[in-house]
């Protein structure tokens, strides 16, 4: 068998039907059936369920999908290999970056490191955490920026750095008098958060969880953006809690209504996310190193206590 024939597998594996396998395949369905089936013969077992639809792995086919993915990986390594030893930083790298991260952190080391690194073709997609996990597993990524810790088994983290949370209080607020605030000041209640999918939205429930609270509130409003949640805390509907980067473009006169808690600030914890099969690592290295020196300046904060985005229940 080759290459190939294990690519097309895996390419039906994932998504559950020979039509599409093939056009991201870039081949005809009737090459990429009888290339799989050449495989089946081979082998003289069926890798596929057929009769069900969507189509379906066999139990001995699920086995052969998960070596198909390390023999693919390793010999996509034969190609950092030659790379690495040429000294050559290019090629197509696919990277994802959570929404409360984009807008911020891409700005400040995009523009650096295309000029730096001409020959990368940097495809970045916006994706919520859970995408960003199921297509590095999948290979659909080549790395990510997220916040951690995830503790996923085949996802390694290098973290990046460390940024508090502010707090942003209206005039009308009883914390707004306040120099700093602490955690417990916090009141669940009224403060108004991101849409569920958002990893930043999980890291404040998280934050409020062992704050006392009742539940009084009429209404309840998710966003999807920051811009739309410092609006409603201006019209009296609450207050909501900010990424440290997101501050620093405010208006002046909404950076008066920012309050920082008391040392060690909460923080999450923003770390760049890859396979542990390791595959372009040279290209991983130089966006790290990229990234490492465009935040020194912006994030100065030693003093932080990380919370996972992972909710503790």
């Amino acid at each position: 068998m080759t290459i190939t024939q294990l690519q097309y597998v895996l390419a039906v594996a994932e998504h559950k039907n020979f039509t599409l396998a093939a056009e991201k395949c870039f081949v005809t369905q009737p090459t990429l059936s009888m290339q799989i089936q050449k495989v089946e013969e081979e082998l003289s077992i069926l890798i596929f369920d057929r009769s069900k639809k969507p189509i379906q792995l066999t139990d001995i086919g699920l086995k052969i999908v998960n070596q198909a993915k390390n023999i693919v990986n390793e010999a996509n390594r034969i190609n950092d290999i030659v790379d690495q030893q040429k000294g050559f930083i290019g090629g197509e790298f696919r990277l994802g970056i959570i929404p409360t991260i984009m807008p911020t952190l891409l700005p400040m080391f995009l523009k650096i490191f295309i000029k730096k690194y001409p020959k990368v073709n940097l495809i970045i997609e916006e994706l919520n955490t859970e995408d960003i996990i199921f297509k590095l597993n999948n290979g659909h990524l080549d790395a990510a920026i997220a916040a951690t810790p995830l503790n996923e088994e085949k996802i390694k983290e290098v973290v990046l750095y460390f940024e508090p949370f502010v707090a942003y209080i209206p005039e009308n607020h009883d914390n707004f008098n306040k120099k700093e605030i602490t955690i417990e000041d916090l009141n669940i209640d009224e403060i108004l958060l991101l849409q569920d999918g958002h990893c930043f939205r999980d890291s404040v429930l998280n934050l409020c969880k062992n704050t006392n609270y009742a539940q009084k509130s009429h209404f309840q409003i998710e966003s999807g953006s920051f811009e739309t949640l410092i609006k409603l805390a201006d019209e009296g509907l609450g207050t909501t809690l900010l990424p440290y980067l997101h501050t620093l473009d405010l208006k002046e006169s909404d950076k008066l209504k920012l309050r920082h808690f008391i040392e060690p600030k909460p923080a999450r914890e923003v770390s760049l996310i890859y396979a542990k099969s390791e595959l372009k690592i040279h290209i991983i290295d130089a966006l790290r190193t990229t990234i490492a020196g465009v935040i020194k300046g912006a994030i100065v904060f030693n003093n932080v206590q990380i919370v996972s985005p992972k909710i503790v229940k």
